[in-house]
């Protein structure tokens, strides 16, 4: 079987750093907000390109966060409209949702299923405080456009990271592009930890002191709570495992871009809808990065099930990346009578295959041949 993406495998491939890690925060016996966390939070900035990065429990605790911290300044306030992709993790939603705010879904591009940035104008109202920008799939999702209305209509832009660490735009890298992001280290992500993990990063001074508080209880000094907060933290064994992975990310990303030029060059199925090019594969002159860095690796086709069937009767393992879009949530029955057809036509289609930076080429070649054969 080859498995969709396996993680007993990454981990083993990190030995014997990994073990050391862990040992070494075993030894400390100090297990929250220490030196560990200091590191990685410095690393990681480092990394994006950052001045601060506040390590906190997984990636929607980052965006709940952030607009937690908003609404703390006075910038938002309860009703006050977010702009989101439709197309998008429920994660993102349900940051929004959860501090009072309200989603309003744009359509994406069908091409590259990133938000359209040329949809987003006619959905501004003067309730729009805020763009929740999603690098899905792992591909950055900024454009001129964007950076455009984010300053015509005072927007604040906030990046949703969390499937793009790594990848670039011009000479940022995704996490530096708007005024804020989240990030997420859940395990399977391009940068994963050994459980759930997250983290912010930004370059406002204020807006990093009040998140890092909301956090920690809402506390800037133990005991004392300027906020109504959260307890959401990176703990040391995560951060420690990071700081290992956080080293060898860039090179991994690049075996998952040799990965994604392979399947696209390769399957000639004509009933496969791959990838859109475009600029994917080419490198950017900031350090020779990616605009892509492939967390997933996601083709369309109309019989969608019986593809998945077929491949997984053949000893491939493959997922769905998400077969009910948000809007069609039981949880958000509000919005179940919107019409975006474009992002539904997606989810109805949409299958990732197995890509990860420990995949053998003789497996990589298996699933281009699978596929080329199917039906």
């Amino acid at each position: 079987m080859i498995k969709f993406l396996d993680l007993k495998a990454i981990n083993d491939s990190f030995e014997p750093e990994l073990s050391n890690a862990i040992k070494r925060v075993l030894d400390a016996g100090w297990y929250l907000q220490g030196s560990e966390t200091r590191l990685f939070e410095s690393e990681y900035s480092q990394f994006i390109g950052t001045k601060h990065c506040i390590g906190v429990a997984n990636g929607l605790d980052a965006l709940r966060l952030i607009l937690k911290a908003y609404i703390e300044m006075g910038i938002m306030s309860e009703g006050d409209e977010i702009i989101v992709p439709a197309n998008t993790f429920i994660a993102s939603i349900l940051a929004i949702s959860d501090n009072r705010l309200k989603p309003i879904f744009v359509e994406p591009d069908l091409n590259t299923y990133n938000i359209d940035p040329l949809k987003i104008e006619k959905q501004i109202t003067v309730r729009t405080k805020g763009i929740m920008l999603v690098h899905l799939y792992g591909h950055n999702a900024m454009s001129p456009e964007i950076q455009h209305l984010t300053e015509e209509y005072n927007l604040k832009l906030i990046e949703d990271n969390a499937q793009a660490i790594g990848a670039c735009y011009g000479n940022k890298r995704t996490g530096d592009l708007g005024h804020v992001s989240g990030h997420s280290f859940y395990p399977g992500k391009n940068l994963g930890c050994l459980g759930d993990g997250g983290a912010v990063t930004t370059n406002d001074d204020e807006l990093a002191a009040i998140i890092r508080a909301l956090a920690n209880y809402g506390s800037k000094v133990k005991y004392v709570s300027e906020y109504q907060g959260l307890n959401s933290r990176l703990d040391e064994m995560q951060a420690a495992v990071l700081r290992v992975k956080l080293k060898r990310l860039d090179s991994d990303n690049f075996r998952r871009h040799q990965i994604a030029q392979y399947y696209c060059d390769n399957i000639n199925n004509k009933d496969i809808i791959l990838p859109v090019k475009s600029n994917y594969f080419q490198l950017s002159n900031f350090n020779n990065q990616l605009p892509h860095v492939w967390h997933l690796f996601v083709i369309r086709h109309k019989l969608r099930d019986q593809l998945q069937s077929y491949l997984s009767e053949n000893g491939v393992q493959t997922l769905i990346h998400y077969p009910i879009p948000p809007h069609k949530q039981i949880a958000y029955r509000s919005f179940n009578s919107l019409k975006l057809p474009i992002t539904e036509q997606i989810h109805n289609e949409v299958l990732s295959l197995p890509i990860s930076p420990i995949m053998y080429d003789d497996e990589v070649v298996k699933v281009v041949e699978l596929i080329n054969n199917a039906f």
